[in-house]
């Protein structure tokens, strides 16, 4: 039963629009705080070393505090802010879907808990099928009007 609850559409929904809504809530009220994430789903503009990513694990803590807080911002479904990592602080945007965050941590207590199994790799292939779909019916549609036949040489 919950595991059908957590792996429904609606439900991550919900989730994503309350990590959202407290998200924003926290950067209103000037509050710092950590989000622990699925480490597979963020991505780094530039991409980090080798030898700094592989020293994550699978969940990771990102505590957003200093510059990284006054940087972050909600862009679409993510969570986007700058970050410094390694000896040599190497600078990365860090963009994190907001599904892959399973908790927003503040002051070490978790304050948000999300269980929604996020879904990545299957919106894509949903959506390449749809846009598939329309390209055939638009050729359809083009091809079923004789006027047209004069562009088909």
């Amino acid at each position: 039963m919950l595991e059908d609850l957590i792996q429904d559409e609606g439900f991550a929904k919900v989730m994503k629009n309350n990590i959202a809504q407290l998200i924003v809530y926290l950067f209103e009220k000037d509050k710092n705080f950590g989000i622990l994430c699925n480490i597979s789903d963020v991505d780094f503009s530039p991409e980090l070393p080798e030898e700094i990513l592989s020293q994550f694990h699978n969940m990771t803590l990102f505590f957003l505090a200093g510059y990284t807080f006054e940087t972050a911002r909600i862009e679409a479904d993510n969570l986007v802010f700058e970050a410094g990592f390694g000896a040599d602080n190497f600078g990365s945007v860090v963009n994190v879907p907001l599904l892959s965050i399973v908790q927003i941590i503040i002051d070490e207590q978790p304050v948000l808990i999300n269980l929604a199994k996020y879904k990545k790799k299957e919106q894509e292939s949903t959506t390449k099928k749809v846009d598939q779909e329309g390209v055939e019916n638009s050729m359809n549609m083009f091809l079923s009007n004789p006027d047209n036949a004069k562009f088909l040489k």
